[in-house]
């Protein structure tokens, strides 16, 4: 596939500086480029490559003036790393989105609904009353339980695992190995101190836009529905309780953990390792560091958080000097004891 840097100044709504018939096939680092790629300048640390690379062409902004000169074709564009996102998912859709039909083995109940091309790779498994709409893509090796809705344009991955009663919306991609609605952690005391599952029986909905990561696990509600909200992006190995919401545009990393029926809101970002506990409320624009915990409501939006327990940046950096203050403190008390033992004990004192 090629395009000319015409077309594709076109596709983001940039200009061209330089050969606007000029094509580029392939897409590539700066720092890497071959010239038949097409890169991107965003951040100011990468600007010494720009002078030295072999892409036919770089995105960069409307204000970037070179102090050297420039061999390549430039492309102006107002934010040069949203619109190299934006050619980044036009090349995916040529490319993955390219596959239709159903390969073999694999089982579709009769009752499945299959939308115009859709593709269905090896050894997927589709169950009874399954809605699959136009356009979408399951990988080999993947499972759709009973009575599941999948919008249209979405991707499915190997080896994801979709139990029963899940909708997921359109143009959403789930990574592999991901497990949709599976049992929440619900269980009962007896009063001999054994523990009775409690049947979760609940939904899991996912809306439109939503990324998952690979091996990420979302719970099915104990009644009720989980839902992840239009537009959130979630990375791997996440765990999402039952009964959890979490907010429009919401991004989390890697191995955040949300305990069940709490609720977070929009537009929050949450660090690596961060958690929640339940049955908690966090406010709207809430941003967790990376390890961050709360065990308590956020009630104030568009706060930025760290530490165990969650604290503002500016809390948790009085605490840690009080911290290193502990040992001249200690050091102060032993003498002022010293001195207080010595006057009690000094004859001319008495």
């Amino acid at each position: 596939m090629k395009f000319t840097l015409k077309q594709v100044a076109d596709f983001v709504g940039g200009n061209v500086e330089g050969d606007l018939e000029a094509t580029v096939s392939s897409l590539g680092k700066i720092e890497e480029a071959t010239t038949t790629d097409l890169t991107f300048l965003a951040n100011t640390a990468y600007e010494e490559y720009i002078y030295t690379t072999k892409a036919i062409a770089v995105m960069v902004s409307q204000g970037f003036k070179p102090k050297k000169k420039i061999t390549t074709n430039l492309i102006r564009v107002e934010n040069p790393y949203f619109s190299f996102t934006q050619i980044l998912e036009k090349y995916q859709q040529m490319t993955s989105m390219s596959k239709v039909g159903v390969e073999s083995p694999s089982f579709i109940s009769p009752s499945v609904t299959l939308g115009e091309d859709t593709y269905i790779g090896a050894f997927v498994y589709i169950a009874d009353q399954c809605k699959i709409a136009k356009d979408v893509k399951i990988y080999p090796n993947s499972y759709i339980g009973d009575n599941c809705e999948i919008g249209e344009g979405t991707i499915i991955h190997a080896g994801v695992k979709i139990y029963p009663n899940t909708s997921i919306g359109k143009h959403c991609v789930i990574h592999a190995g991901a497990v949709i609605g599976s049992d929440g952690f619900g269980f009962a005391p007896n009063q001999d101190g054994i523990y009775k599952a409690i049947p979760q029986i609940g939904k899991t909905i996912i809306e439109d836009h939503v990324s998952i990561g690979a091996n990420t696990t979302i719970d099915r509600a104990t009644m009720g529905a989980t839902i992840i909200k239009e537009g959130a992006k979630l990375d791997n190995l996440i765990q999402i309780a039952h009964n959890v919401v979490i907010g429009k545009n919401t991004v989390m990393a890697a191995q955040v953990g949300i305990a069940g029926s709490t609720k977070i809101g929009d537009d929050c970002q949450f660090g690596g390792q961060s958690a929640v506990a339940g049955h908690l409320t966090v406010a709207n624009k809430t941003t967790l560091g990376g390890k961050a915990a709360t065990i308590s409501p956020i009630i104030e939006p568009n706060q930025f958080l760290v530490g165990q327990p969650a604290q503002s940046k500016e809390a948790m950096t009085s605490d840690l000097i009080n911290i290193k203050r502990i040992p001249k403190i200690q050091k102060q008390i032993k003498e002022l004891k010293e001195k207080i033992v010595h006057l009690m004990n000094d004859p001319a004192k008495k």
